[in-house]
């Protein structure tokens, strides 16, 4: 199994190490620390983040939202977001690159859209942007049956009561429906036409799934009036054209609304503390987009709120425990990490027409959720307008953050004989994040074969939807990787079912840190919005006013 190495993509750092100038150098480890007290902090801004901020700023409390990442404004014919067919550094995130002086090295660091944590046996995608991962998720919104989730989450948490407010609160605010029709019939939806009769005439239930799209941007693409973006799969790093209903344009565009959140992007949090008297301390960096440092910040809050994304909420706590800056951190920080059962597919067949382009993002899917043990979804997905350039393996960002590319562009991309499948689903598997003295890092532990039980199942699914003369091709293969970390804070053992920190006066966890190592064979971002949201409900209704 490949496992993706560092050296890969820093193989010139070196060389602009060297070629660094003196001045810039100096005026980076120069740059002021101011210092500020906020009422509450919450660091990052997707759906954990998004949903804390909102509510909370509808109570009437006053909250800075910090995130590492820059907005990603869109709107018709917008050129926000890189393209896969011609990747640049928009991808990538600019701690891909070694730091001097408060400057990065390496070859045109940016503020870019996805960090590649690279851990023992596993390589976590994450967001790094304002909206997290709600900007580059494909967007499937599922909600678990009560025998899944019963089966994963604490007793205490009410389905009954999941079911009828807080799912239906979400799936509200992100204006789900599933694509129409009209849209699918079209030549440019042949692949989802031919996933759905192909999964049915192998004995599996498909259904349409919900998704936070405007469909009718694409059914404008189609008439001409905006250029592609759904309609041909290049949303996969971001859709230029809009009508996606993420986090920025929801969740906190109606936080900011209230008059009491502020956004500060461009803002890295590199360590929490709690300070002698009981507050929190939050040690930030304000970068500009290249990831210079400009300032360092000092700020003091009674009220903290863990959002950073699954990996980065728990390394930033792990580290923060073993240095000593929070002491009492309960046991099991760091354990019960999942990656949801990530599997993710290439489907070629030449005696199949699956029509190029694709659009996208997704249509149908496929549930197998009988067993709480392997159960799994799985769906299809158009295929970007990969090129044989944009994947060369001489390219630095692609191998990081799409190690299967190379791979992918030898197969029949481009030519209506390829697409995407993927599967995900209920894994027993667990890894831990474990700090490391010799580097200050904490680094990401993944046992060997974690996912392998769910794993064999999507397989066999997938294969015989694919038939006889499909060939498929697993990029957890050739790197072994997820886009749906989970778990690390888990609810019930590090958190209560609210997300505080047991012990820790005015600390919380709202994000995918918090989830039991899965979301039970779904898309993970409804149920931690879910779950959040009904945190929210008690920690406004019980804290403001005492805690907050």
């Amino acid at each position: 199994m490949g496992k993706l190495n560092r050296r890969q993509f820093l193989g010139s750092a070196a060389a602009a190490v060297s070629a660094a100038s003196a001045s810039s150098a100096a005026q980076a480890a120069t740059a002021p620390t101011t210092t500020s007290t906020e009422r509450v902090v919450v660091i990052g801004s997707g759906f954990g983040g998004g949903v804390s901020a909102l509510r909370l700023g509808q109570a009437g409390v006053k909250v800075l939202v910090l995130e590492r990442g820059r907005w990603w404004p869109t709107g018709p014919n917008a050129e926000t977001f890189p393209h896969a067919a011609s990747p640049d550094r928009r991808i990538g995130f600019y701690n891909l690159w070694p730091e001097l002086f408060g400057k990065r090295i390496g070859i045109n660091p940016y503020a870019g859209l996805l960090e590649p944590v690279s851990g023992d046996g596993i390589t976590a995608v994450t967001p790094a942007c304002v909206g997290g991962g709600s900007l580059v998720y494909q967007g499937m919104s599922m909600q678990p049956t009560e025998a899944l989730f019963s089966a994963a989450f604490p007793a205490g948490i009410d389905y009954e009561e999941m079911a009828r407010v807080f799912y239906p609160r979400v799936a509200k605010m992100l204006n789900l429906q599933t694509a129409p029709d009209e849209l699918i019939n079209t030549p440019n939806y042949l692949a989802a036409r031919v996933f759905a009769q192909r999964a049915q005439a192998a004995g599996f239930d498909v259904e349409k799934i919900n998704m936070p799209i405007d469909w009718r941007y694409a059914l404008a693409e189609l008439r001409g009036e905006m250029k592609p973006s759904y309609t041909n799969g290049d949303g996969a790093l971001g859709v230029n054209n809009g009508g996606k209903s993420s986090v920025d344009v929801t969740y906190l565009k109606q936080a900011m609304d209230t008059g009491n959140v502020t956004v500060a992007a461009l803002h890295n949090v590199t360590r929490v503390a709690r300070a002698a008297n009981g507050q929190w301390k939050v040690y930030v960096d304000r970068t500009d987009e290249t990831g210079t440092v400009l300032e360092h910040k000092v700020i003091t809050t009674q009220t903290l709120i863990m959002s950073a994304g699954t990996v980065n909420t728990v390394k930033l706590l792990v580290r923060a425990g073993a240095k000593g800056d929070i002491t009492g951190l309960p046991a099991g920080l760091g354990e019960g990490y999942g990656t949801n059962g990530d599997q993710i597919y290439v489907w070629s067949d030449q005696g199949i027409d699956l029509g190029a382009p694709q659009g996208g993002p997704v249509v149908y899917g496929s549930r197998e959720w009988d067993n709480p043990q392997i159960a799994n979804t799985v769906i299809q997905a158009s295929i970007p307008p990969l090129s044989k350039s944009s994947a060369s393996p001489n390219t630095i960002l692609p191998k990081a953050l799409l190690p299967a590319a190379p791979q992918i562009a030898t197969t029949d991309v481009g030519t209506g004989h390829a697409t995407m499948l993927v599967g995900y689903g209920v894994s027993a598997g667990r890894g831990k994040f474990v700090y490391n003295p010799l580097t200050d890092k904490v680094e990401l532990k993944w046992p060997k074969a974690g996912d392998a039980t769910i794993a064999k199942r999507i397989k066999e699914r997938l294969s015989a939807i694919a038939g006889p003369t499909g060939k498929l091709i697993n990029t957890n293969d050739i790197v072994n990787s997820t886009w749906h970390s989970l778990g690390g804070a888990n609810i019930g053992v590090v958190c209560d079912l609210e997300g505080r920190v047991k012990g820790q006066k005015g600390l919380y966890v709202l994000d995918g840190a918090l989830m039991p190592g899965t979301t039970c064979a779904c898309n993970p971002s409804m149920t931690i919005a879910a779950i959040v949201e009904r945190a929210l409900d008690r920690i406004v209704r019980h804290d403001v006013g005492t805690v907050i």
